[in-house]
């Protein structure tokens, strides 16, 4: 009773201190918490993306007979305009560059940018990297504000950012969220992959669009998202500017990424792989296997060494190194700290061009017009692991392509007859004149082809 009567005196005490008790209005002077001065610096940096493709149009019937498409000129693939809109960041006033999304602008016949103070400008594609999703767009006009770039390999999970973008053809929109992850992979098939992970809300439009820091600074170019419907759920991605920024210095000087290689394949470093290697670290990419006559191979590299770091920057796993190493410039050496045996060892590596067919000068059989054939021979990046005679080029509506095969192939058997040669080859093919089962590997499916 005592306990409720004292209770009862405090409760009409605070109605009467609050009865007397006037709020006076915040003055307009006094520091309020907001990030609008930050918003109005960096939103004029952020553009929206108009673009123009050609969309496949609803066929007739009746023009699907080739005598009715020939009689009434109907092209091929009959199309129609479609309008898509997504987001830019404008990264050098100076040159008018604006950084956006590949998936953006890609098929576009035109580009349209419009910004913050409802210009609008039409824009040239400078060039794009599917690989890493990014374009760079350039822009011809004077009074351009751009957003600095800033270090994403200095972010950490928890910090503050804000996506800054164009979602569902609103208009400038702004969203705040933290870093939720950094170095999420698995999203595409291109695998060039290095997300920051967000919470701040990206919806359809902001691909291409600005994630800032507490500072101003651009710190990731908004890319996808992941929602039942397409729609923001708390989970969504942006290219790291580190990457975005290498790619588009790439692409201003060449036109397109040019990646390297070095000639390894590597996984990642699992606590049970480090404990079978007998090392306590915790990050890095184990080496599975060297490429015969590779960078890798000149440098000394091996199968068991881990690399942990590359020019001094620790790396996280292997495809954390498949991305450093593809987008260092081919012919610049890189340092690679390895841990081998316990120890630890530098080895300085030369980035070399990425193998291509065209490179391959292939030899003609007879049985196969219009095909090109090699030996696998050191230095390919499949010598060593695979038997076999590789397709070096196939012309398009020869015999050869009719049969079938695609360059790159690799012929393993005719006619249950192994082949590890063009010579074999033609010896097994000139001594069948009736049905030819052949055995041949694309990519990693094993493929028969019956040709008679």
């Amino acid at each position: 009773m005592a306990i409720r009567c004292a209770f009862a005196a405090i409760v009409s005490a605070g109605v009467i201190a609050f009865s007397s008790f006037s709020f006076a209005a915040v003055p307009a002077s006094s520091a309020m918490p907001t990030l609008a001065p930050l918003v109005n610096s960096v939103t004029p940096a952020v553009v929206n993306i108009s673009v123009l493709t050609r969309a496949p149009m609803e066929e007739n019937p009746l023009f699907r007979d080739p005598f009715f498409r020939r009689f009434f000129d109907v092209p091929d693939t009959p199309s129609r305009p479609q309008l898509s809109a997504g987001s830019g960041v404008v990264v050098d006033a100076t040159r008018g560059y604006v950084l956006t999304n590949n998936h953006v602008i890609r098929n576009a016949q035109q580009i349209v940018v419009t910004f913050k103070d409802r210009r609008s400008l039409e824009a040239k594609l400078v060039g794009a990297d599917p690989g890493t999703d990014i374009a760079v767009l350039k822009i011809e006009a004077k009074h351009l504000t751009a957003i600095k770039f800033g270090d994403s390999d200095a972010l950490n999970v928890g910090d503050y950012v804000l996506a800054i973008g164009n979602p569902f053809g609103l208009g400038q929109t702004v969203t705040s969220g933290i870093v939720s992850a950094l170095g999420r992979t698995g999203l595409s098939e291109e695998g060039y992959e290095d997300f920051i992970q967000t919470d701040a809300s990206i919806n359809p439009g902001n691909s291409g669009g600005a994630l800032v820091n507490l500072r101003g600074e651009l710190i990731g170019i908004n890319s996808a998202i992941i929602g039942p419907s397409g729609g923001n759920v708390g989970i969504g991605f942006a290219v790291p500017s580190n990457m975005a920024r290498v790619v588009m210095d790439q692409i201003v000087r060449y036109g397109e990424v040019r990646r390297g290689r070095f000639g390894v394949e590597a996984q990642d470093l699992t606590p049970e792989i480090a404990q079978a290697l007998g090392i306590n670290n915790v990050g890095g990419a184990v080496v599975t296997q060297v490429e015969p006559g590779s960078p890798a191979e000149k440098a000394g590299i091996h199968p068991k060494d881990v690399i942990i770091a590359l020019n001094g920057k620790s790396v996280r796993g292997s495809a954390d190194t498949r991305n450093r190493v593809g987008l260092t410039p081919i012919g610049e050496e890189v340092d690679v700290k390895l841990l081998r045996a316990g120890k630890t060892v530098t080895v300085k590596m030369k980035i070399a061009p990425p193998f291509t067919l065209a490179s391959v000068e292939g030899k003609p059989i007879t049985q196969f017009p219009g095909a090109a054939f090699s030996d696998i021979e050191k230095g390919m990046p499949i010598f060593g692991r695979v038997n076999g005679v590789l397709v070096v080029r196939v012309e398009q509506g020869s015999p050869a392509w009719h049969a079938g095969l695609h360059p790159g192939d690799v012929i393993q058997g005719v006619n249950r007859r192994k082949v590890r040669s063009v010579q074999e080859l033609q010896g097994v093919l000139r001594g069948n004149e009736g049905v030819i089962a052949m055995t041949l590997l694309r990519g990693d499916t094993r493929v028969t082809l019956v040709l008679r």
